[in-house]
């Protein structure tokens, strides 16, 4: 058994989880995650028989009494062969670390990594339902603010004017036809009339959504854009939806070409 263990955000834990998910599965391997079965109980992976609260107390006191050997993939430089090697030689271990990478493993059995992270029906649903009367070209715009502010010391942490921009440029690239703007955001000053403001050519929505409800928003759209950040990746992951990453506030770097499919993102995230 391996228990998957990590200490960051959502959609973090999700890809570490997905890429020791992928390893076990190739090796005939059952594999546990420990975050999710307490944590962000929207999906359907928390349902399952191998997910609950019970098994993470049981990894997590039997790693802290050294019962459970470990496996940490926690800094960039680790030594990724040893540590496999150790999970080879283990029949129990837990596995951490956001560094642990099976790229090939993951891509192999990314449908069903999508199936166990299937949003529950209760968050889906009511996105649908707002979404299903709006048609046209549907962009899913990530504004990323709060810890955004001092991440990398704030370079990635736009201002409207510079989502506006890039609003406005998809526009013209698509013009002479009908573009809906969703909005996603974890900053609460964000509001659907500045957007429309900025950006009268286009549809903007603004759905007030909680997390699951606006990863599923996300999915369902034709384009995406956004900082580099693992929530708009995942929400790429289910569809493989074209994804342009704003690595800079300079729109003309925003092209037909910068869009890019899920594998490519995946193999670059900052």
């Amino acid at each position: 058994m391996i228990f998957a263990r990590d200490k960051s955000q959502m959609c973090n834990n999700l890809l570490q989880y997905a890429h020791v998910y992928a390893w076990g599965r190739e090796h005939g391997r059952k594999v546990i995650s420990m975050r999710f079965s307490y944590k962000y109980q929207y999906f359907h992976i928390c349902h399952t028989n191998l997910t609950g609260f019970g098994w993470y107390l049981l990894a997590k006191y039997l790693a802290a009494l050294k019962l459970l050997p470990t496996a940490s993939f926690k800094h960039s430089d680790c030594n990724r062969e040893a540590l496999e090697q150790k999970m080879l030689r283990h029949k129990h271990i837990v596995v951490s670390g956001w560094n642990v990478r099976f790229y090939d493993l993951f891509i192999k059995y990314r449908q069903e990594i999508c199936d166990l992270f299937q949003i529950d029906p209760q968050y889906t649903e009511p996105v649908r339902q707002k979404m299903k009367d709006y048609q046209g070209i549907r962009l899913g715009v990530h504004i990323r603010r709060g810890d955004y502010a001092e991440w990398n010391d704030g370079i990635y942490c736009y201002d409207d004017d510079t989502y506006a921009r890039h609003i406005n440029r998809f526009a013209v690239m698509h013009e002479g036809k009908e573009v809906h703007v969703y909005l996603s955001t974890n900053d609460p000053k964000v509001t659907e009339e500045h957007y429309q403001q900025l950006c009268p050519q286009v549809h903007v929505h603004h759905l007030q959504g909680s997390a699951p409800e606006d990863l599923f928003m996300l999915s369902e759209c034709d384009y995406l854009i956004g900082p580099p950040s693992t929530f708009s990746l995942v929400a790429a992951m289910y569809k493989d939806i074209p994804l342009y990453r704003m690595d800079t506030p300079n729109t003309e770097a925003m092209t037909p070409e910068a869009f890019h499919l899920f594998d490519y993102w995946f193999r670059r995230i900052i």
